[in-house]
Parts: C-alpha cells; structure tokens; sequence
C-alpha cells in the first residue's frame, strides 16, 4: 500500500487544507495523474500520485488543516502492469502491457480522464456541479477555461426546466446566506492575524505629485515603449530600499537581530476572485523597466487564473500593493509578515495646488500609505523613506540617472 503524503510545494511551507480530491476510492489512476488539490496560504497546488493502482482510502476529509508529512490517501500499487524488454542486435523494443481500461461511469467525478484545467475553473465547476468531461474546450490545446464552464452553465440553465416554487407565506424568513471560510481565504486569514497580532504596526501617509510621470509614460507609449506604472514604482522603491535598508529586512527575534536582505524580492499584491495573492517578482533589481513592466503583467495575469507557479510565490523581501485603479483613497495595510514594511498606492486624481512660485496650478496628486514595523524602524526613517521615494517619481529623470 503506497501512501501519498503532504509534502512542501512552495519554500518555507508547513500546512496546508485539503481543498479537494481529484479521484475517490476505487478509482484507478497513472503515475504523475493529480489526485489532490491542497490550498496553501498562497496557491492551490495539486500532488500527484507517486505510482499507479487503485485508491483505496481518501484518508483526510476535505476542509482540513494538516502539517506536511500527514498521509492524505492510500494507493494500491498495480501489481499488473508489468514491462517486457526485447533486445535484438540493432535495437531495444520495449512493450507495456496495461491492464484493460475500465470505462468511466456517467456519474460526477468520475476521475478516469484527466481534464485539462486550473485549480479555480474545477472551483466554479465543482460549485454548479459541473462534469468538466461534459464541456467542450475552446482551447486548441484542450483545456477547458472559466469561460467555457460558463458558456455550459449558461446552456444548461436555458434548457433545464424552471422547478415550480411554492410561494412564501408572509411569515416566512429565508435562511442566512452562508459563504465557506477554507481554502486561500482561510490561510488569508491566518497570515493576517499572525502579522497583526506579532507586528506593532505604524502607518505612515504621504502624497505624491504623478504629473510629470504620467507626461513621460504617455511620450514612451507614443514612441511604441509602454511602460506600467508599477514597473516605475518597482524601480523607485529599489532604490529607496538601497538607502534605507531596514525596511528590506526582516527581524529575528530569537537571535535579537535585524537581518538586512541583499536581494531584492519584490511582491506585488493582486486581487483575485479567491481572494489577495502576492506573486513575487524576483531579483527586481536585476531587471530593466521593460522587463518589469512585462513581468509584473505576467505574474498578474497567472494570479487572476490561478496558474501561478510554487516559484512565483516564494517569500518576498517587501511586498507593495496598487489599489489606486479599484478607487481607494487611503487604507491602513497589513504587513506581509515577516517583512517590516508595505507600501500601498491610491487613487491618482487632479487636484488643485499651489506651486513654488505661488501659482495654482492643476497637478495630478496619489496619496500613498506605508505601514512599517515599530520594533525596528521609527516614523522619522518611515518619512525619509516615502520622500526619497516620493522626490523619484515626481522628477523621474533623476530616477533614470539612478539606473545608469
């Protein structure tokens, strides 16, 4: 009997929630054929099986919280697939014989066709209890989108018939709508009050003028180079981090020591349908404003999909979170522990000011917020800080003489 267990699928990870199995007792599955998909505080991943055979036992129920190293199945190895080799002189032929195929039943989860999807398509089928056999791809490649279950939803409503519905009484109540607290919102949860309770935060507002910035990303989109707002941002805070290194560092407190990252891991918080996932990009420093402008959009676009890699998610050394496109003029943010600082950027809109030279002027003004970590950095530092970041991106020249 082979045991499949938790193990880390992503660096740093030591529990996880059985989000869902991909097969049930009596199924037969192949070496490598996901059986498991366990949700981590940053990712759904799936586990495959080590081996082929049969289920036997789905061990722990969906929903639970487990460390690794927990086993979550039981697999009977197939003792009859077995592998003959024929050697001649001029080559080696190698025949599988495989036990006959049994074909699926019709009913739900059937589990004997692998079916290409991510983790949050087989959510949204699973929640309208959707076979993803039934639907027909739209992708060359065969894998089935959150469209296309979608699409199929929506034919199966137009030709189900409308059950009658008795009519309310007036002194009927309807029972309180219930939404599941498991998965990625669960470990959110967990992450949040782990920082919130460990960390002293102290947030830090500040705003910055975006005039000459936006004026400079629409001339490099004019000239075919477009470049994020966030690529500049990325670049910005590097360079404030380099002079203020305390806030790309984490405290250990049980060697009562401030340790200061010589990387430059930067994640960038994205709203998703599962809720706040932090993709990180990775050795930020290293790469061009090209190159952060096209990794940022990959990362964001993965998240939204649920396509992100255990790689993309590993422990960033600052985390900074855009939600100036969703409207938001100001917000308290919660540090990604154990980093000692997050930055968030708001709203941009024209205001009108009053320059250097006493004249009213219209500027376009973003308000940002910086929580940071009381133990190991004052407001002082907090201020110096968001001003060098803040002086970067309202004369971005200067950033650009900072990256030659």
């Amino acid at each position: 009997m082979i045991e499949v267990k938790l193990h880390d699928v992503g660096e740093g990870m030591t529990e996880g929630e059985i989000a869902n199995y991909l097969v049930q007792v009596g199924d037969r599955v192949t070496i490598d054929q996901p059986v498991v998909e366990v949700s981590t505080d940053k990712m759904v991943a799936e586990l495959p099986a080590p081996v082929s055979g049969i289920v036997t036992d789905l061990v722990i129920p969906v929903g639970q919280t487990v460390s690794v190293g927990t086993v979550l199945l039981l697999i009977e190895a197939n003792d009859s697939e077995t592998a003959v080799t024929v050697e001649t002189p001029k080559q080696t032929t190698r025949i599988d014989v495989q036990p006959p195929v049994i074909p699926p039943p019709p009913a739900f989860s059937s589990g004997n066709r692998r079916v290409l999807a991510t983790p949050y398509t087989r959510k949204i089928a699973r929640e309208h209890g959707i076979d993803l056999e039934q639907v027909p791809p739209s992708d060359p490649s065969g894998r089935v989108t959150e469209e296309d279950v979608r699409r199929f939803l929506d034919t199966r409503v137009v030709v189900e018939e409308t059950p009658a519905v008795e009519p309310l009484s007036p002194s009927s109540v309807a029972p309180a709508e219930t939404i599941p607290f498991r998965g990625i919102r669960k470990q959110i949860a967990k992450k949040m009050t782990q920082s919130l309770f460990t960390i002293p935060h102290v947030t830090h507002f500040e705003e910055v003028d975006m005039t000459r910035l936006l004026a400079l990303r629409e001339e490099l989109k004019a000239a075919g180079k477009p470049i994020s707002v966030n690529a500049f941002f990325i670049k910005a805070l590097i360079v404030a981090l380099k002079d203020f290194p305390v806030f790309n560092a984490k405290l250990d407190e049980t060697n009562e020591q401030i340790i200061l990252e010589q990387q430059y891991h930067i994640g960038v918080a994205t709203e998703t349908t599962d809720g706040l996932i932090v993709p990180v990009v990775r050795d930020a420093d290293k790469l061009t404003m090209q190159q952060l402008h096209t990794r940022v959009a990959e990362l964001s676009a993965r998240a939204k999909t649920g396509d992100l890699r255990a790689a993309d998610l590993k422990p960033s050394t600052f985390t900074m979170s855009n939600v100036g496109p969703l409207g938001s003029t100001g917000a308290t943010p919660i540090i990604n522990y154990p980093e000692t600082a997050l930055i968030a950027f708001h709203k941009t809109k024209k205001r009108v000011c009053v320059d250097d030279h006493d004249q009213i002027v219209i500027r376009s003004m973003m308000n940002l917020s910086m929580s940071f970590d009381h133990r190991v950095a004052d407001g002082a530092t907090a201020v110096a800080f968001t001003n060098r970041f803040a002086g970067l991106i309202e004369h971005p020249t200067t950033l650009l003489m900072e990256l030659i």
